[in-house]
């Protein structure tokens, strides 16, 4: 379940007065095209970020990733923030759980299809922008995949890799038999395996 990205009434007591002021003051000059309050409000805001979603992700390296778009979220929709409804922190935290949602989800479905060695590496600090490019096509070429599977067994892998159910539920959910939740889920990562492999040889004929 995502949280709304648009500002709510509750805000924080242990955010300032003074601070909220100052925020306020750099995300309107950033919503009329300030890089300098970018960084001002980077500079502020960054690490706490940082730690809230290494925190909730248990991954310095997806953390880092999930506070890159949250300030590319930022940079976009600053003009959409009002002051009058809530802090700016808020705001701030609360882009930061929904990306942080997005990442855990993303997350799953590596891990289902096993892509585990992917997420290590763009995690990792010595991940050069090479590396990190080709995992993220890698990802990519995923959920071309995904688009591509029969209905059922699209389904299935996400309720599986994304909804984190198990193949009991699965079943349940889909109406069917538990055997058959396990064919369609064993079909559709083999599909998916298929389809990394074919990409793969497709971009070393290209290279060769």
């Amino acid at each position: 379940m995502r949280i709304s990205d648009s500002p709510s009434r509750q805000v924080p007591a242990a955010v300032s007065h003074e601070g909220s002021r100052g925020d306020d003051d750099l995300l309107a000059r950033i919503a009329a095209g300030s890089q300098g309050a970018l960084s001002e409000l980077i500079a502020r805001h960054g690490n706490g970020l940082r730690v809230f979603a290494a925190r909730y992700l248990g991954n310095a390296g997806d953390a880092e990733d999930v506070v890159q778009e949250v300030f590319v979220t930022v940079w976009k929709q600053a003009a959409r923030f009002d002051p009058a409804r809530a802090r700016a922190s808020t705001w701030l935290y609360r882009i930061t759980a929904n990306r942080c949602i997005d990442q855990r989800r993303r997350r799953a479905l590596r891990s289902f299809i096993g892509l585990d060695d992917i997420r290590d590496e763009v995690a990792s600090p010595e991940a050069d922008a090479e590396a990190t490019t080709a995992a993220r096509q890698e990802l990519a070429i995923v959920r071309d995949g995904l688009s591509r599977l029969p209905e059922r067994q699209r389904m299935a892998v996400l309720l599986r890799a994304v909804g984190d159910l198990d193949i009991a539920a699965i079943a349940e959910v889909m109406g069917g038999s538990v055997g058959s939740a396990e064919q369609l889920l064993v079909r559709g990562r083999r599909a998916l395996r298929d389809h990394l492999a074919m990409a793969a040889a497709g971009r070393e004929r290209k290279s060769s």
